[in-house]
């Protein structure tokens, strides 16, 4: 007997029915003046199956709640790309390639993959 395995992509986002790129998400955030880091995953939830959270490092003297963050992101992404959870950190945890750990932060966050 054979059993085909895939990996489970940290940089796709099944909410409501659509897929997300995170990736895609990330680099509107990215062109924000405020947003010097950031990281986009899927906080598990068991109504949209996964909800857009976004884990941010902000440029220095620079604040953002998550409405400002929609109503700027309502000018650039479709709405199901629009993140609903905002979290904002000193720095991004990253492994020795410098890669952020998408699936570390799910579990340090949300507490699971």
């Amino acid at each position: 007997m054979y059993r085909i395995l895939g990996r489970t992509s940290v940089d796709i986002i099944k909410s409501r029915g659509y897929k997300i790129s995170a990736l895609e998400v990330e680099r509107y955030l990215l062109s924000h003046d405020h947003i010097k880091d950031c990281a986009v995953v899927g906080k598990p939830d068991p109504e949209w199956g996964e909800r857009v959270a976004a884990i941010v490092t902000l440029s220095p003297g620079k604040k953002m709640s998550l409405a400002e963050l929609k109503k700027w992101a309502s000018g650039y992404m479709v709405p199901y790309q629009i993140p609903t959870v905002l979290l904002v950190v000193d720095e991004l945890p990253r492994n020795t390639m410098g890669k952020v750990n998408k699936k570390e932060l799910i579990t340090m966050f949300f507490g699971k993959e």
